[in-house]
C-alpha cells in the first residue's frame, strides 16, 4: 500500500491539538503501542546536572474572574469533557498539560491567559 507522506504531514499541520491527540491515542489503541518517548540515562545529564530543560508542565494557577473562558480553554487545549475541564479549572492549582516542549507550553500559556486565567511553567 502506498501513501503520500507529504500529504499526511500536510494535513497533521492543519489540525488542532486536541484533533492530533486523538489520533495519538487511537494509533496507541490500533497497534498497542505507546507515544511515551524513552527515558534518558541519568547520568547523561552531565557531571554537574545542569542540562537544558526540554519538557515542561503548564500549570493553571488560577481561572481568574472569566471562569467559563478559562473552562473552554482547558477543553480546547486538552480535549477533554465539560465536566473533567471544569474539574481541573475549579481544583486549581492542577497540571494542564505535562511533558510538553516549550513552544507548545508557550502556546498554551498565551490562550489561557487570553481567557483571563493564571498559568506558570514548570
Amino acid at each position: 500500500m502506498a501513501f503520500d507522506k507529504d500529504s499526511i504531514i500536510a494535513s497533521l499541520k492543519e489540525a488542532s491539538i486536541s484533533d492530533l491527540s486523538d489520533l495519538v491515542k487511537a494509533i496507541e489503541e490500533e497497534f498497542d503501542v505507546s507515544a511515551a518517548a524513552p527515558v534518558a540515562a541519568a547520568g547523561a545529564a552531565g557531571a554537574d546536572g545542569a542540562a537544558a530543560k526540554d519538557s515542561f508542565t503548564v500549570e493553571l494557577t488560577s481561572a481568574g474572574s472569566a471562569k467559563v473562558k478559562a473552562i473552554k480553554a482547558v477543553r480546547e487545549i486538552t480535549g477533554l469533557g465539560l465536566k473533567d475541564a471544569k474539574g481541573l479549572v475549579d481544583n486549581a492549582p492542577s497540571a494542564i498539560k505535562e511533558d510538553v516542549k516549550e513552544d507548545e507550553a508557550n502556546e498554551i500559556k498565551a490562550k489561557l491567559e487570553e481567557a483571563g486565567a493564571t498559568v506558570t511553567i514548570k
